[in-house]
């Protein structure tokens, strides 16, 4: 009998699923970027490489050479293919994704109608593959049971239980379909992965009523220093006098009604009200905010909506702000105040403990539920010398995805 490979030979199956349906919808969301950051890790890896990808009523398994060449596509530096007859005949599919999906097809090792999933799987995965699972979008009965089939370790990993802790911040019917993925996780997973104490903390609780906690393990996500792009944004942006940004879909678990009521109380303090950038998409449930917003438009207020910038525009914006905003009523890590950390911004936010777990005191901490105290501190940062962008902080005193891949790469 042949001795297991060591942890850095294993060979290992990332589920691509998320990503290739991200492909033609704008910048990355967390998410998305957790699981790229895992994909090209992996490709740097020396060791077996494959990638499962849900279609259309079909799955693709891509072996090491087929995933280097769909990275170098999703980069931008490789092109699309031709739609193929299959994806001409699926209607619920726009020009991009027929040619994705067909040019995934052209590259996959092998591909299976969904029944058929296990034995493709039995047919083309080595023995003693781990399937990781980092981006959610495929956590089905079918594939788990298959991957449990072959044997395999299962990892997934765990950005948040806010669909279980906030259910009143989520889509209709959301928690319901969270919990259930979440239940089926509970029974199959091998090992989870948590990207803080504080999501172990809370996966435990829910976990526990759902009969059965898999072995976690804790690693912090990578913050890297964002590369700003002044060229990438919009013309005719106010960035010449004082502004802060805040960054995240407009949802009411990122409580932009605060941000609102303290821009309120800023134009009636003494001086120019400063401006305010709300760099993200409008998302659910906010329609008050949503018609704040409207109104604000129609006033001339500062107050600015800037959807689909790309992750350069986004940084340089930060880069200049006198400060980054960040009021959430919860989060499962928070990339965006450690972005703007990296790149010198200060960064006000609601006193979250995972904020605290792996940020320290570098931000300044705010109550989420206090519009004077966040208008107060804005309005002190905006007329006070020397206020804005600052030093760069030191990487070093931020989680590193060396140091992510290497608690998670010894264990899976």
């Amino acid at each position: 009998m042949s001795a297991e490979p060591s942890s850095s030979k294993r060979p290992r199956c990332l589920d691509l699923s998320r990503l290739v349906s991200r492909v033609g919808r704008g910048p990355l969301t967390g998410v998305d970027r957790v699981e790229r950051a895992y994909l090209d890790r992996l490709l740097s890896e020396d060791a077996p490489l494959y990638a499962l990808i849900r279609q259309p009523l079909s799955f693709a398994l891509l072996d090491r050479e087929g995933v280097a060449l769909l990275a170098e596509r999703l980069d931008g530096g490789g092109q699309w293919g031709r739609a193929d007859l299959r994806g001409l005949l699926n209607r619920r599919l726009n020009a991009l994704q027929r040619r994705v999906h067909a040019d995934i097809r052209r590259l996959a090792r092998a591909s299976c109608p969904r029944p058929r999933l296990s034995a493709m799987l039995a047919r083309h995965l080595p023995k003693g593959t781990r399937y990781l699972n980092v981006g959610h979008s495929n956590l089905t009965e079918r594939v788990l049971t298959a991957f449990r089939a072959q044997g395999a370790e299962i990892s997934v990993l765990i950005h948040d239980m806010i669909p279980l802790d906030y259910p009143q911040y989520q889509r209709e019917g959301q928690p319901e379909k969270f919990e259930a993925a979440m239940r089926r996780v509970s029974r199959h997973a091998t090992r989870l992965i948590c990207n803080s104490k504080d999501t172990r903390n809370r996966t435990a609780h829910w976990f526990g009523q759902f009969g059965r906690m898999p072995e976690a393990t804790v690693a912090l996500l990578g913050v890297e220093r964002p590369a700003p792009r002044p060229g990438d944004l919009p013309e005719g942006l106010p960035t010449d006098t004082p502004y802060f940004v805040t960054t995240g879909t407009i949802e009411p678990r990122k409580n932009h009604a605060l941000l609102l009521d303290a821009w309120e109380k800023l134009a009636e303090m003494p001086g120019e009200t400063p401006a305010l950038f709300i760099i993200g998409s409008r998302g659910w449930n906010n329609e008050a905010v949503f018609a704040r917003l409207n109104a604000l438009r129609s006033s001339g207020a500062p107050v600015h909506e800037l959807p689909g910038l790309s992750d350069g525009a986004v940084a340089a914006l930060t880069a200049g702000a006198h400060a980054a905003l960040f009021p959430s009523h919860a989060e499962g890590f928070g990339l965006p105040p450690a972005e703007a950390l990296a790149l010198g911004t200060p960064a006000l936010a609601n006193n979250l403990s995972v904020y605290r777990e792996f940020l320290g005191e570098l931000p300044v901490y705010l109550d989420g539920n206090d519009s004077y105290l966040w208008a107060k501190t804005i309005y002190e940062m905006a007329t006070t010398n020397g206020a804005g962008p600052s030093d760069e902080v030191e990487l070093a005193t931020l989680p590193t995805w060396e140091s992510h891949f290497n608690t998670v790469l010894s264990v899976t």
